[in-house]
């Protein structure tokens, strides 16, 4: 079958798919429902027989064609070049194709070949972005969340900011990253396992950001069943990659290697080190955090993840001292830091922060890093409240224990319904004004965010009156979003204790704490204790360690 296109004269024929079972299809078809005989028929595999001979057009002869001719020695037009004879290539669910070779060895008209063959393929980059959309709303739009930013992130996408920008505001890496999720996106919602095919597979992209990328959609192939054919000049993504069939091409006709994808480790972690720190690192981690503007308490820790020795930062972890009270952390631990600031400050560090460079995110760098670090901070507990928990469980593959989710603000439903009355809306750039000019609005703000901390810290006080607008307005985001889920690490393993966590989880977080759906203007419950109570009996330093270590409702990250 003849096929041309720019590359030149290309001749694809497809051998014939085959299945395990292909001699019983016509029989089940009958009994089997539509939608299992679709299912069958997608997971077949397809082998094809590719033959590509380039064949360079004739232009018309000009006095400078001539010359450059007559100089060199060259004919006027080229003999036609054989590229691929009787390639075969094998496309079942799950597996990946990758053609490498230099510069002008035939890679894009081998993969337009398959594309002209198969016909119903995906090419990445061809489906238009909306431009009145976030990247978040275009990237798999009639799945769940969680599986869009697993897409965005196995596609090198890991930056919450860059999923609610604009298409025409990313840059050409962001571009290519974003038109690759978009195209698994399209793929996986479809149903239909048709064929992934991408041309210039990373060539634009950093090398260490290639390498990450390149295991983050490996994982995500396997896992979902896909099929990508993919055309690069780079060579260093391979072990990270690992393509279930290699083509090399070049001079002498191409190679095909088979190989088995073998789990293992980013080919980054080989080599990255980890160092000591200090509070002057995280200023070049700070803005990659989605809470950067917080403040991280009293540090007692830091900790550097380096590509290689002497090599560029990957990432950083910050350790400080706990904060007096937590309600999640008395039930896991059965009271075993109430009203006791000395064993607080000498068995408990609270995992602070944990910024990734948006390079490796989602590669398996950051629980490595968390996992490798906690028995270097010198204490026997390491806690951590994690606003992200609920989508990435990095703290629990690093070792750390999930006791359960912070209680949310009361009335979360009904406060968003009363502020809509006054027409305010807490993700509005001007809601900070809103809170300065408003005295109601400051109000709702206020008492929503001294209820939740008096929930989580076991009644402590918290000085709201002398916290700025902008302060506050990033607390209340914060909470009347997703809640921070609390983790536990004990490096004896005697805590959290079974019973707690399930009791914990069962409440929803603390018991008692955020089921109820009361009015926010209505004073807050603060239970038979009162905080002024609990205050007196602390001492002197503990009364100072608690107003300088208190839980921030902005909280870690």
């Amino acid at each position: 079958m003849g096929l041309d296109h720019r590359h030149g004269r290309c001749w694809a024929e497809e051998i014939g798919a085959r299945s395990v079972e292909a001699g019983a299809a016509e029989k089940r078809e009958a009994v089997e429902p539509p939608a299992a005989v679709g299912r069958r028929n997608a997971a077949v595999a397809h082998t094809i027989a590719v033959n590509v001979i380039r064949e360079p057009a004739c232009v018309p002869m000009s006095p400078r064609m001539r010359e450059v001719c007559w100089d060199f020695g060259i004919p006027p037009r080229e003999q036609a070049t054989v590229i691929a004879e009787n390639l075969q290539l094998t496309l079942k669910p799950g597996t990946l194709v990758l053609l490498t070779g230099p510069s002008g060895a035939g890679k894009s008209s081998v993969l337009q070949a398959v594309a002209d063959r198969l016909g119903d393929v995906t090419w990445v980059g061809q489906s238009a972005f909306s431009a009145e959309r976030a990247i978040i709303d275009c990237i798999a739009p009639r799945r769940s969340l969680g599986e869009a930013l697993e897409i965005l992130t196995a596609c090198g996408l890991g930056e919450p900011r860059l999923w609610v920008r604009r298409y025409g505001d990313l840059s050409d890496g962001e571009r290519f990253r974003a038109a690759l999720a978009r195209a698994v996106g399209q793929v996986l919602t479809d149903g239909r396992t048709r064929p992934i095919l991408c041309d210039e597979f990373t060539a634009i992209l950093h090398r260490r950001l290639a390498k990450a990328m390149a295991y983050n959609l490996r994982k995500l192939v396997t896992r979902s069943g896909l099929i990508l054919v993919a055309a690069t000049t780079h060579d260093d993504i391979l072990k990270d990659l690992r393509p279930d069939t290699l083509v090399r091409l070049g001079h002498g006709g191409p190679t095909v290697q088979a190989g088995t994808p073998r789990s293992g480790v980013v080919s980054l972690q080989r080599r990255a080190i980890i160092e000591p720190g200090s509070v002057r690192d995280y200023a070049m981690f700070s803005p990659l955090h989605y809470r950067h503007r917080d403040g991280l308490g009293f540090v007692d820790k830091v900790f550097l993840l380096r590509e290689c020795k002497a090599g560029q930062p990957l990432g950083i972890l910050v350790f400080a001292m706990a904060p007096a009270e937590l309600t999640l952390r008395n039930r896991a631990t059965q009271g075993r830091f109430v009203r006791n600031m000395r064993r607080l400050n000498r068995d408990l560090r609270i995992l602070r922060r944990l910024v990734m460079h948006p390079d490796v995110r989602g590669c398996g760098l950051g629980h490595w890093f968390v996992e490798q670090t906690l028995p270097r901070v010198g204490v026997r507990f390491i806690e951590c409240l994690a606003a992200m928990g609920s989508v990435n469980p990095v703290f629990e593959k690093a070792g750390m224990t999930r006791v359960g989710r912070c209680p949310p603000p009361r009335g979360r439903i009904k406060l968003l319904e009363r502020m809509a009355k006054h027409h305010v809306d807490p993700f509005a750039p001007d809601f900070h004004r809103r809170i300065a000019r408003c005295p109601r609005v400051r109000s709702m703000v206020e008492r929503t965010i001294l209820h939740w901390v008096s929930a989580t810290t076991a009644g402590h006080k918290y000085r709201i009156e002398t916290r700025p607008a902008e302060e506050l307005a990033r607390a209340f985001r914060q909470l009347v979003g997703s809640p921070p889920v609390y983790y536990l690490w004990d490096r004896d393993r005697e805590f959290p204790v079974p019973e707690s966590i399930d009791r914990v989880a069962e409440a929803g977080g603390a018991p008692g704490d955020g089921a109820r759906d009361h009015d926010p203007d209505a004073r807050p419950n603060r239970g038979n204790r009162s905080p002024r109570r609990i205050e007196n009996r602390e001492s002197t330093s503990g009364r100072r360690r608690r107003m300088c270590g208190r839980h921030d409702p902005n909280g870690p990250g």
